[in-house]
């Protein structure tokens, strides 16, 4: 069984390529999460989770949950990462995680993806020849993931450096909290009341009121409700203003080589 959450359809997209050369089943965990659905999971097939990649970790409540839901049948799982270059310490994360729930890890792959977080000044999107890259190489990697997962071969990625966990597991815990906050978004005039925001958000923290979203305090900066309004009429402060967002689903199967 291949789970995952997907913000902007990097880690679908990767997921589901992943279950279609399996031939086994992909569930996407959002409607889970949305309504903490704790129910348990069963598979027959080695468990896959699909991961995006959050401050240099797989995202804290994603974690939460899938901390909170009971594993039965298969004992063994892999975990796939999508990042836009650097896992950080996922994989400690993922060990870690397989120890809590008695599962036995077969190892961790990391998929370099396109850019999606929009809401920053730190890093630029990445252009139209650099996300066309990643993921054409990124489509040609799953053939191969997918045969070492089928002869059950232990999947490496980078060494994961003590010093590294020392320093991203405070970090990430903090910048969390502090930073990844939802107080900058707001809706401009554009907005339409559609609601594709407030469905799409996994902590819930958007709401439709008077026929315009309104932001709680429990966000994650997925980036799911700013790249999906159909509108572009969500704004985070200053900083998305005049700039592309990112959806997978815009640049998917079009100009991918076979």
């Amino acid at each position: 069984m291949v789970l995952y959450f997907s913000g902007t359809g990097n880690t679908e997209y990767i997921a589901k390529l992943i279950a279609d050369g399996l031939g086994d089943t992909c569930l996407d965990l959002l409607d889970r999460i949305k309504n903490n659905d704790k129910s348990p999971l069963y598979s027959e097939k080695t468990y896959i989770i699909c991961a995006p990649i959050y401050v240099c970790e797989m995202p804290l409540f994603l974690v939460r949950y899938l901390k909170s839901i009971s594993f039965n049948g298969n004992n063994k799982v892999y975990f796939v990462f999508t990042s836009g270059g650097y896992a950080g310490s996922a994989k400690v994360q993922a060990k870690l995680f397989s120890l809590k729930k008695k599962l036995k890890c077969l190892g961790c792959v990391e998929f370099v993806m396109p850019r999606n977080y929009v809401a920053n000044d730190k890093y630029s999107m990445d252009n139209e020849e650099v996300i066309y890259s990643k993921i054409e190489n990124s489509t040609k990697k799953v053939k191969q993931v997918v045969e070492d997962i089928k002869n059950e071969n232990k999947l490496n990625t980078r060494h994961v450096w003590f010093f590294e966990t020392l320093i991203i597991a405070p970090f990430a815990l903090l910048w969390t909290k502090y930073k990844l906050v939802a107080k900058d978004f707001y809706a401009t005039d554009e907005c339409i009341g559609c609601r594709v925001c407030e469905k799409v958000c996994p902590l819930n923290n958007v709401k439709i009121v008077d026929k315009k979203p309104k932001w709680g305090g429990n966000c994650t900066h997925c980036m799911a409700c700013i790249s999906k309004c159909p509108k572009k009429a969500i704004e985070y402060g200053n900083l998305t203003q005049g700039k592309t967002r990112y959806l997978l689903k815009d640049y998917v199967p079009a100009k991918i080589k076979n």
